[in-house]
Order: structure tokens, then C-alpha cells, then sequence
């Protein structure tokens, strides 16, 4: 994915128009100043894209309240200075500080209850299927549970430093090469650039805040994936297709049946040949996210993925994705 320029530097002291660019780069939302303050409300945005996600430093200038009803995004807000006191669905709040950043899961109606006018945010709005799909990739494996990540972070010490050191440097380039008057473009914005970082912040955060397969992550590699199953996994990936056994697979990574299937359970969670179905699926769901109106069907995508009972491809397709491929086709 690439890097757009900088979308958004806004200054304005109408709280309406903030609560307008919020909604067009971030999240819809109802924004109050909060009475009793002693700032006057002055909003400074600064907001840009980087592939699936956004990112941004913000603040009001006077304490703020916000309703924002379910994110469908992940995210992440880290204070530079003051606090922001918020809570998610029936959960109680949590206090985000320049030491510890607020994480926010993208189901829960979220509501801000307060934003100090003093406190100054690094915002980062990831994308939910670009996060989970980067588990999955890190992995090697499905992930069937959602991911709960943990409404906090450590931002004064270790990977959760690192990362946020990291999101700093991305919004000061790219706010640096908006500006016009400096005549420059941002380092970012080159596509051998935009992708790594992308995947490098989302990495990152993965890597950094608590959630169930944080452990799992950061366990050695070779208790993560033995080579026999690495063998099998790579030679389902190139031809997920091909007819395979387990007779087969336990051929291809050079074990025995038994050994293999006992592996996959321990390190994939799964048998060898529920992991060929995973991938299929994903190939169809893929196929039929990219098709055009009228291009393809369902049933020629399946059978090209090696599905040939269509009514239980289309329940097996619909566990795996909450949706039947005829909705994914159609969206």
C-alpha cells in the first residue's frame, strides 16, 4: 500500500469544523467543550495516511468530551502532554498519559470523557483487517479468536517506547514535508518506504501491547515453527489447489504422518489438512473481494480452489468469515 501526502493540517477555533475533520479522517463523533475550563478552544490537526493506517497529532486547546459509537478500527493514543481519560463499551475508564498510551479495540462504544486542552496526542488508526491479518501472517497460522488487545501501553520504557519513538517520526516527516514552504516531500511517501512502515508499526504494536498471542510472538522461532511444518506450510501456500494428503503433506515435510499432525496441533492449532481448507478459504475470499461486477461466481472461484461441495464450502466460508462468499462477492 502506498503513502498519500499529508490530508489534513487544520487550525481552527470552531468546534464544529474540528469535530468535522475528525469525522472525515478519523471517526464521526459529538464533540463538547467541557465548562469550567480556562483555555479557550483551538484545535491544531495534523493527520496524514499510510496505507491502512492514519496517523496524526492532535489537540483541542480546551478540555474536551467525545461520543464516538463503535471505532471498527483499532487504535492507538499516545499523550505528549496532559491526559485523556476514556472508556470502551461497559469497561471502566483508563487514564491515557505521556507515559502510558490508550489502546482502543474497535468494537465498544467509546466515549472520551475527558481531553485535557493541555494534552497534545499521536493518534494511529489502524485498519481492523489489516492488524488481524498481520497476526495471522506472523503467526503462520489462522487466528479464530478475535484479538483483545490490552487498553494500555507502556510507552516510558521497552518495545512500547520503541514503538512510539517510531509513530513520532513518521507524523514530524510527514508533517515536515507538507509544508510548502519547505519545498519537500516526505521520505514516506516512496513506495519502498510506505510498506515497510506500515508493516513495521503494525508489528510493532503487536509486538509491544499485551494481548493472548503476545507470548506466542516473542517465543524463539524454531519452537514458533519446526522445519518439517515450515515445509508443509510453504508447499501448501504455493499450490493450495493441489490435491494434498496427509499422506502427502507429511511427505512433503519429510516425517512421518503421526509426527506431523501432532506438530500442526502444537504449533498451527489446527491438522495439517484443516490448515489446507484455511488457506483455500482465504484464496477464495480474496479472488471474490477483487472481482468486478460480473466477472466471476462463486462456484467457479471454489472449484478453482479446490472446493467441489459447494453447500459445505459455503458453511465452512461462513465460520470462517461471518459472511457467506456470495456477500463477500457482492460488497
Amino acid at each position: 500500500m502506498g503513502t498519500e501526502a499529508l490530508r489534513a493540517s487544520f487550525r481552527t477555533a470552531d468546534v464544529d469544523e474540528a469535530r468535522q475533520v475528525i469525522g472525515d479522517t478519523f471517526y464521526s463523533n459529538f464533540m463538547d467543550v467541557l465548562d469550567g475550563g480556562s483555555r479557550d478552544f483551538r484545535a491544531e490537526f495534523d493527520i496524514g495516511q499510510l496505507g491502512a493506517l492514519t496517523v496524526g497529532e492532535l489537540s483541542c486547546g480546551a478540555d474536551v468530551r467525545m461520543r464516538v459509537g463503535e471505532l471498527g478500527a483499532y487504535h492507538v493514543n499516545i499523550p505528549l502532554s496532559g491526559h485523556m481519560r476514556f472508556r470502551q463499551g461497559g469497561g471502566a475508564s483508563t487514564v491515557a498519559t505521556a507515559e502510558r498510551a490508550g489502546v482502543f479495540q474497535p468494537v465498544g462504544d467509546t466515549v472520551v470523557e475527558r481531553w485535557t486542552g493541555d494534552c497534545r496526542v499521536l493518534a494511529v488508526k489502524m485498519d481492523r483487517e489489516a492488524l488481524e491479518q498481520r497476526l495471522e501472517r506472523l503467526l503462520g497460522r489462522p487466528v479464530r479468536v478475535p484479538l483483545t488487545l490490552a487498553p494500555e501501553l507502556d510507552t516510558s520504557r521497552g518495545p512500547g517506547r520503541s514503538w512510539a519513538r517510531l509513530v513520532t517520526a513518521v507524523v514530524d516527516d510527514l508533517r515536515e514535508g507538507h509544508d510548502a514552504l519547505l519545498g519537500q516531500t516526505s521520505l514516506y511517501t516512496s513506495p519502498l518506504l510506505s510498506a515497510p512502515l506500515q508493516e513495521a508499526l503494525l508489528n510493532g504494536l503487536l509486538l509491544a501491547v499485551e494481548h493472548p498471542y503476545r507470548a506466542e510472538l516473542t517465543a524463539p522461532a524454531q519452537q514458533l515453527r519446526p522445519a518439517p511444518v515450515k515445509r508443509a506450510m510453504d508447499a501448501v501456500k504455493q499450490r493450495p489447489e493441489y490435491p494434498f494428503t496427509p499422506a502427502g503433506l507429511a511427505a512433503e515435510a519429510r516425517v512421518g504422518v503421526r509426527w506431523l499432525q501432532e506438530a500442526f496441533r502444537r504449533y498451527v492449532g489446527m491438522s495439517p489438512m484443516a490448515y489446507v481448507r484455511d488457506v483455500r478459504l482465504v484464496r477464495v475470499r480474496d479472488e471474490l473481494r477483487a472481482a468486478g461486477p460480473g466477472e466471476v461466481s462463486v462456484s467457479e472461484v471454489a472449484h478453482r480452489w479446490g472446493f467441489g461441495h459447494l453447500g459445505r464450502f459455503a458453511e465452512q466460508y461462513h465460520a470462517r468469515f461471518g459472511e457467506l462468499p456470495s456477500q463477500t462477492l457482492r460488497s
